[in-house]
C-alpha cells in the first residue's frame, strides 16, 4: 500500500478529470537482513556480507540448487530502460537531490534506509514477460481457471536517499493457469509518475513517505518539487500516485490499486501479459483519489469505497453501480481531524469507518515532522452510516477505546439490523506501525455495536499475531465463520497461514484458529486469497476450495505458488508451482476468473 505517501501532492491536483479517456496493508519494514550492503536492480540481488577480519563470507542465500534446469529464456522482449541524456534543468535538479540525500538528509534510521528495507527478497526485480512454469507438486485444480494477481513496490530506479516500503513503484505478479498449465508475468502498472520517469531515464518525484524529515530536508525537497514542476518535468494534476496496493475487480474492470491517486486499470492478454490501460475517473465523477480497498458486495456487484485526506471533509464515502457509474460523493464532515484510514467494512445495511489513534498532521508535516504519527491521547472509534445514504446526518460514532485496526476482515448485521458485528485485527503498540513493524502485534477481534442502546463488546478470537486476514469473497458483508490471515514472524515477513473459525461463541473465550499451515524454515508467503471451488454453488461449504499464495525460500533463492486445501486442519498443499524468478514480496492481490478476463 503506498499509503499515504503522496497524498499531500494529490491536493495540488485540482483539475476534475485524469488522462485515462485514453497509487502495508501494511507497513514499514524494520531491518529484514542486515546482510545486504547495497542492492541492484536483478533476477537474484546481489548480497555483500558485512564480516569480521579473516572470516570467510557467508554465501548468499540466493545461490541456485545445483540441480536447478537451465530455463529457456523468454522469447518476448523485455523493454530496457532508456539510456537518456538528461537536459541542463535536471542535471541541477538532481546535483541538488544528491546534496541532499548525502548532506542534509541522509538515510540514517533502518525503517528508511534502502540498503535494509531492500535487502533479501524485498529487493525488486525487473519485469518478465510470460514465462511458462513447472508444476512440481501435484497438478493445479480444475477451478483454477484464470488468474492470481497480486501488487506490491518495486522501485524503478534505486533511492538516492531515504525509502519507505510504502514508496515503491507498483508491480503486478501474475500466474495466469489454464488447463493445469501456469504461466508467471511480471509488469510495472504505467502509471504517470512511472511513465514520466523511465522516459526522464532517472527518478523526478521524491519518495515522499520517507523523504520529508525535518524542516530542513522538507523545505530542500519540497522546492526542488516544485522547481521540477514549473520547468515541466511533471505536471501534478495528472497525478503521482504509485497503484502499488491493492487490485479490484468491479463496474466491468480491473483496477491496480493506491489510495493517494486515481485507479488504473489494466487487464491480461491472452498469453497472460498485463497491460496497464490508463488512470480511470469515472467519467470525470472520481476526485483525485480512492481507498486500496473498495468492498465488492457479491449479490448486488455494487462497489463501495472512499477517500481521505489532510483537508475538510477528512473522510468522503461514494459507492459505485455494476455499470461502473459513480454516486455522488458524500462528505463525512463529523470526522474532525484527519486519520490513517486505510480500509474499511459494509454490511447489507451499513458502511463502517474507523477513526484510528494513526493521523495526518499536515501543520506538522509543513513543519518538518512526520507526515503520520500516533496520538495516544486520541480514543479511536467506529463510525456507522447507511450504505445508501444520501449525506451523513444519520452518521454515529461510537468510541472504542484501545481498537486500532489498519485492516478491516468483514462485518454483518444481526438483530435485524439493530447490532453491527465487525472482525478485524488490533494493531497493539500502535506507535510503532509506521517505524518499527516488527515491534507491533496485531490480534483479531470481533466488535459487537449495539445501535440502539450504543453499547460496544468486544473480545479477542486469536491472540496470534496475524495480519491480511481475507474470507470467502461470497460473504462479504454477511455472516461468516471462517477467515484466513497471515502469520507475522514477525510482519512485514508473513511465515505461514492461520485458518479461524470466528463462529465461535463470545463467552467460550477460547483461540479460534482451527486450522494452520508454516511455510518452514527461511520459508516466507504473502497475503492468503480463497478461491472457491464453484462459486455459482449455493449450497457449498463457505470452505469449500483453496487457498492461494506466493512463498519465497531465501536459503534457495527459489519462489513458488501454493494452491492449500482450505478445508483441512493443515491447509495441505494440493500443487507447488516453481516460478522462473524469484516474486518479491508484496501486499495484496486477487484471483480473477478466465470468464472474467476475457471481458476486460
Amino acid at each position: 500500500m503506498d499509503a499515504f505517501s503522496s497524498t499531500f501532492l494529490s491536493t495540488l491536483s485540482q483539475h476534475p478529470k485524469s488522462l485515462l479517456s485514453p497509487n502495508y496493508s501494511p507497513n514499514t519494514s524494520s531491518s529484514p537482513s542486515l546482510k545486504v550492503s547495497s542492492v541492484r536492480i536483478e533476477e537474484r540481488p546481489q548480497t555483500t556480507t558485512r564480516t569480521k577480519p579473516q572470516e570467510k563470507p557467508t554465501p548468499s542465500p540466493y545461490t541456485a540448487p545445483k540441480d536447478t534446469p537451465k530455463r529457456q529464456l523468454p522469447t518476448k522482449s523485455i523493454t530496457p530502460k532508456k539510456t537518456v541524456e538528461p537536459p541542463f534543468p535536471s542535471v541541477i535538479f538532481n546535483a541538488f537531490d544528491d546534496f541532499v540525500n548525502t548532506f542534509i538528509d541522509p538515510p540514517l534510521k533502518p525503517s528508511v534506509d534502502p540498503k535494509y528495507i531492500l535487502s533479501n527478497n524485498f529487493a525488486p526485480v525487473e519485469e518478465l514477460p510470460p514465462t511458462e512454469c513447472e508444476v512440481v507438486v501435484g497438478s493445479l485444480p480444475p477451478c483454477l481457471d484464470g488468474a492470481y494477481i497480486r501488487n506490491g513496490p518495486n522501485p524503478q530506479y534505486l533511492p538516492r536517499g531515504p525509502y519507505h516500503l510504502f514508496d515503491g513503484d507498483g508491480m503486478l505478479h501474475s500466474i495466469k493457469i489454464s488447463q493445469g498449465k501456469a504461466t508467471l508475468c511480471s509488469r510495472y502498472v504505467k502509471t504517470y509518475k512511472y511513465t514520466i520517469e523511465r522516459e526522464a531515464g532517472s527518478p523526478v518525484l521524491p519518495n515522499v513517505f520517507s523523504g520529508f524529515n525535518g524542516l530542513t530536508a522538507s523545505a530542500a525537497r519540497g522546492a526542488i518539487t516544485a522547481a521540477r514542476a514549473i520547468a515541466g518535468q511533471f505536471n501534478p494534476t495528472n497525478g503521482i500516485g504509485l497503484a502499488n496496493t491493492s487490485l479490484a475487480l468491479f463496474g466491468g474492470k480491473l483496477f491496480a490499486l493506491g489510495e493517494s491517486d486515481l485507479p488504473y486499470a489494466v487487464k491480461l492478454a491472452p498469453d497472460g501479459d498485463i497491460i496497464t490501460l490508463g488512470r480511470y475517473d469515472f467519467d470525470g465523477k472520481l476526485f483525485m483519489s480512492m481507498t486500496a480497498h473498495p468492498k465488492i458486495d457479491p449479490d448486488t456487484n455494487e462497489a463501495f469505497a472512499f477517500r481521505y485526506g489532510p483537508i475538510p471533509p477528512f473522510l468522503t464515502y461514494f459507492r459505485i453501480e455494476p455499470s461502473g457509474t459513480k454516486t455522488p460523493d458524500v462528505p463525512i464532515f463529523s470526522m474532525t481531524r484527519p486519520s490513517f484510514l486505510h480500509d474499511f467494512a459494509i454490511t447489507k445495511k451499513y458502511a463502517i469507518f474507523s477513526d484510528i489513534q494513526i493521523g495526518m498532521n499536515p501543520l506538522e508535516f509543513i513543519a518538518g515532522g512526520s507526515p503520520v504519527s500516533s496520538d495516544s491521547g486520541k480514543i479511536p472509534r467506529l463510525g456507522v452510516i447507511p450504505r445508501y445514504a444520501k449525506d451523513e446526518s444519520e452518521m454515529k460514532w461510537f468510541d472504542v477505546p484501545g481498537f486500532n485496526i489498519v485492516h478491516a476482515i468483514n462485518a454483518w448485521d444481526e438483530d435485524d439490523g439493530d447490532t453491527i458485528v465487525m472482525v478485524a485485527p488490533n494493531i497493539l503498540s500502535v506507535e510503532h506501525t509506521l517505524e518499527r513493524m516488527d515491534m507491533i502485534h496485531a490480534s483479531v477481534e470481533k466488535v459487537k455495536i449495539d445501535l440502539k442502546s450504543g453499547m460496544v463488546s468486544r473480545h479477542p478470537v486469536s491472540t496470534r499475531n496475524l495480519d491480511f486476514g481475507v474470507i470467502n469473497p461470497a460473504y462479504v458483508g454477511k455472516k461468516n465463520k471462517y477467515v484466513y490471515a497471515a502469520i507475522g514472524d514477525p510482519m512485514p515477513k508473513i511465515a505461514g497461514i492461520a485458518k479461524l473459525d470466528v463462529s465461535v461463541a463470545e463467552a467460550d473465550r477460547r483461540d479460534c484458529i482451527v486450522g494452520c499451515r508454516l511455510f518452514g524454515e527461511g520459508c516466507f508467503g504473502g497475503e492468503p486469497y480463497f478461491v472457491a471451488k464453484n462459486p455459482n454453488n449455493s449450497v457449498a461449504d463457505e470452505d469449500d476450495g483453496y487457498v492461494v499464495s506466493y512463498v519465497h525460500n531465501e536459503k534457495t533463492g527459489e519462489s513458488r505458488f501454493l494452491v492449500m486445501d482450505a478445508k483441512s486442519p493443515n491447509l495441505d498443499i494440493v500443487a507447488a508451482v516453481k516460478l522462473p524468478r524469484r516474486v518479491p514480496y508484496g501486499f495484496h492481490g486477487l484471483f480473477v476468473r478466465e470468464i472474467d478476463l476475457s471481458k476486460l
